[in-house]
């Protein structure tokens, strides 16, 4: 459990996510996949990292039961704790030295919108959801990299509703590369990480930081400034309060 980082193939670095049951990560668990991304795209002799997890699906987003209990003991911890995380993980995939293929299966909610749509690809099996319940669990943020897969006014339908689109649908948006049958996703990540593995590994690197440079949002102060509302929503009373209600609906 916990995340993991293997070199399969040359030029290529895997970043394996996996927190049972539902990869939904600790305070902990997004500080170590911001610092697993960082360091694979550190490696010289990397020149592709392919992000992916283990599991029912790609990622729940924050750990709810983790903020539920330090909120019941009165602390802010988890919430401060769970917000750096976060905005670190993102940071990480979008800043990473070398292109990030995010490989996504299941369900892709919450931080995990986050992280793929910093990702540079995504490539999803035919049975991938994403989607932001953000106000459903009290919560807010990552309408900034929902905007990166999907036009705006979409954006807002989904975020206001809670809704998911399909893997079929983001890529008739574009911002999926391919969607393939669940047992062939690693196989068709890898097929697009080989193909960027064999570009010059110093050019790659430029050809990043280039695209980076010309993004008409920066994604670091646009995450920032949603996150301001969470702490709002939180110090008000209301994030609690729909909180509270999401835990007893999944103990129903």
């Amino acid at each position: 459990m916990g995340v993991s980082t293997s070199r399969p193939d040359k030029g290529i670095a895997v970043v394996t996510v996996d927190f049972p049951p539902v990869n939904a990560l600790p305070v902990q668990g997004w500080y170590d996949l911001a610092d697993a991304v960082r360091s694979a795209g550190r490696d010289p002799d990397v020149r592709c990292v392919v992000l992916t997890s283990e599991g029912r699906g790609f990622n729940a987003g924050v750990d709810i039961k983790e903020m539920q209990r330090d909120t019941a003991s009165g602390g802010h911890g988890a919430l401060i704790g769970a917000n750096r995380g976060c905005a670190e993980a993102f940071s990480a995939v979008y800043a990473c030295e070398v292109p990030v293929v995010a490989a996504v299966h299941g369900f892709c909610l919450g931080g995990g919108i986050g992280l793929v749509g910093n990702a540079d690809a995504i490539v999803a099996s035919d049975d991938a959801t994403f989607g932001l319940p953000e106000l459903d669990r009290g919560a807010l943020g990552a309408a900034t990299h929902l905007a990166r897969l999907v036009p705006q006014h979409l954006m807002r339908a989904l975020y206001y509703t809670s809704r998911t689109a399909t893997a079929a649908e983001l890529h008739a948006h574009g911002s999926v590369w391919k969607v393939v049958p669940r047992d062939q996703l690693m196989d068709a990540a890898m097929e697009l990480a080989h193909e960027i593995a064999r570009k010059d590994g110093l050019l790659i690197r430029l050809a990043k930081a280039a695209i980076n440079g010309i993004d008409p949002v920066d994604v670091h102060r646009s995450y920032r400034f949603e996150q301001g509302f969470t702490f709002e929503a939180n110090l008000s009373g209301v994030a609690d309060r729909v909180r509270d209600t999401f835990g007893k609906e999944n103990r129903s």
